[in-house]
């Protein structure tokens, strides 16, 4: 009888154990299956990628103090099947390469890795992170910067509102900017005789240049006479139209309504003197181009309203 309750108590201290530590397999393959879900997606990174056509990259919700040059200078990035598309002009949006933009590398997907190989910038490895079903996080780990896409399809993005939001960039896109008319109607003013314009991120932040050489002359020829800022801004209900501020110290501020004509041509309404004036962008700047097979690069970076309006003061 003894023996048999021995053995009794044996087994249950051995049932016991057992039980207990099932329970911590158990508790850390919770813990293990939570990590996993809270990492990943339900559905692979590589279908996540491809869910929407068209990723919109939110420069305004960049965290950290470094830069991705491919990221930094792109407005939409796409994944098709290993090819990496991005949509770094705004001239030709939403037509260049249907929509996608062009070709700037490739990639691969590996559990939550995006491994990019980018034609002129290199290759990176970034985390990625599913916050809802249109946003992922981008994180590269080298510069402990994290950039943010929201997920679009082609047939309801809205290009346009990319493009008058970001006109200031579009100024950018040309070698120069020639007047090509000036209206009759209008005060005699000193603006009349600037005949090119040019605008680039350089030195401190985004500046213009302008001249009064004469019209027609070959782009090298070119002397630019004055060195200013330039501040583009919204008109209240108006998303079409802007206003342009071109920061000349001798002569104060030349303030200009903006309106783009075409892919090529913009329109300044000067309402000091009351006159027009056209100016046609000449030579166009293709921020990534493999011409000939051999990649090109022009300076040219989007940065957060809050970090221009700094450079800008």
């Amino acid at each position: 009888m003894k023996m048999i309750k021995l053995l009794s108590i044996i087994f249950l201290g051995l049932t016991l154990f057992a039980s207990c530590s099932a329970d911590v397999v158990i508790e850390e393959d919770v813990y293990i299956e939570k990590d996993i879900y809270r990492e990943e997606p339900s559905i692979s990174l590589n279908t996540l990628l491809h869910t929407y056509e068209i990723w919109y990259v939110d420069i305004e919700r960049t965290k950290g103090n470094g830069e991705l040059p491919f990221l930094q200078k792109a407005f939409t990035v796409s994944f098709q099947n290993g090819t990496f598309l991005a949509n770094n002009n705004l001239v030709g949006i939403g037509s260049n390469g249907n929509g996608f933009g062009l070709d700037v590398g490739f990639y691969d997907t590996f559990r939550m890795d995006l491994d990019i190989n980018h034609d002129i910038d290199g290759s990176y490895r970034l985390i990625v992170t599913q916050l809802s079903d249109n946003e992922i996080e981008l994180y590269d780990e080298v510069t402990n910067t994290s950039y943010f896409l929201i997920g679009h399809q082609r047939n309801t993005f809205d290009y346009d509102r990319i493009f008058y939001d970001n006109i200031h960039y579009f100024l950018q896109e040309y070698e120069t900017w020639e007047k090509v008319y000036t209206s009759e109607i209008g005060v005699l003013n000193e603006f009349d005789n600037e005949n090119y314009l040019k605008f680039a991120y350089f030195g401190s932040g985004e500046n213009f240049k302008s001249s009064k050489d004469e019209i027609g002359i070959p782009i090298n020829d070119i002397l630019y006479d004055y060195i200013g800022n330039y501040q583009v801004n919204d008109i209240i209900n108006i998303f079409d139209k802007k206003t342009l501020t071109l920061d000349y110290n001798y002569l104060d501020n030349e303030f200009f309504e903006l309106s783009v004509i075409n892919d090529s041509k913009i329109e300044l309404f000067h309402p000091a003197s009351e006159t027009v004036y056209q100016f046609v962008g000449r030579r166009q700047l293709l921020f990534k181009s493999s011409k000939n097979g051999k990649p090109t690069q022009n300076e040219k970076k989007r940065i957060k309203k809050a970090d221009f309006m700094k450079l800008s003061k």
